[in-house]
């Protein structure tokens, strides 16, 4: 007859029992589980932002290939992750449907991306809601313009906060000192090398940029792209994401006013529908 370890006093000793829960649970401890495993492959494409090979991915996870090549299979049967033809792997469609359903969820961003296609259709131009993800600006939502003038940052580009309109607008609320050691450590290089890299510079725009409300960049990203932004801030006063316009540099230089005036009125606009105005 089978007798229940749980039930038994038989066959169940106290002190035995903890003791091996608590090498249970030391074991969890020491190894990395399935799920933590999962995340780091996933989080490893999406910082990347760009397919990669398993033998990168466990290269750059730190993780045995074997136990990558297990992860991967099983999160692409489940269509969480996309093998590619030439056998490099992808986020999944399953991660965006529930990114969606996320977004859904916010008011926030239902507000936001309301006021941006709002935007679009007065000013013309495409126009961007952007969010901070550490020492980057991301883009979480974009409303293309009627030109055929293309703009390279899509939804989910993540660029260096030094070099755009809106990342130092998502920093300018923070304490100087805060802002000039967050420059000192992610302030990089741009593509077109016109974009500031001297932490106090970057700081001092920050904040001036801030308490004005409104950032204007010009070719410091891309060639001939220039942003003009302006911070959507909470009840605290703080800049959780901004709302831009995104145009050739030259429509900047000749009626600059015009664009100013509207991402300014957008970002109040989101303010107020949110219950923010009051700071």
């Amino acid at each position: 007859m089978y007798l229940d370890a749980k039930t038994s006093p038989a066959v169940f000793n106290e002190d035995a029992g903890a003791a091996q829960e608590t090498s249970a649970k030391g074991a969890r401890r020491s190894r990395v589980s399935g799920i933590d495993r999962a995340l780091q492959v996933i989080d490893h494409l999406y910082e990347t932002g760009s397919p990669a090979g398993a033998y990168a991915i466990a290269k750059a996870i730190k993780a045995p290939l074997s136990t990558v090549y297990v992860i991967i299979d099983d999160l692409v049967e489940k269509n969480m992750l996309a093998r590619n033809a030439d056998g490099s792997i992808w986020l999944g469609a399953r991660l965006y449907h529930y990114g969606l359903a996320y977004a859904r969820s916010l008011d926030f961003m239902s507000v936001a991306t309301h006021e941006m296609h709002d935007l679009c259709r007065k000013a013309g131009e495409t126009v961007q809601v952007c969010g901070r993800d550490g020492d980057y600006m991301l883009v979480l939502a974009m409303a293309d313009g009627p030109s055929h003038f293309q703009v390279a940052s899509r939804v989910g580009t993540r660029v260096p906060l030094n070099w755009t309109a809106s990342g130092r607008l998502l920093v300018g609320h923070l304490p100087e000192s805060e802002r000039i050691e967050l420059f000192k450590r992610c302030a990089r290089t741009s593509p077109t090398g016109r974009a500031e890299i001297d932490a106090r510079t970057l700081s001092d725009s920050a904040g001036k940029a801030f308490g004005e409300r409104l950032s204007i960049q010009v070719a410091e990203s891309d060639y001939a792209v220039a942003c003009i932004a302006s911070p959507i801030c909470d009840r605290d006063g703080r800049c959780v994401a901004t709302i831009s316009i995104v145009l050739p540099e030259q429509k900047v230089l000749s009626d600059e006013n015009h664009y100013t005036e509207h991402v300014r009125a957008s970002a109040e606009q989101i303010e107020k529908l949110m219950g923010w105005r009051n700071h």
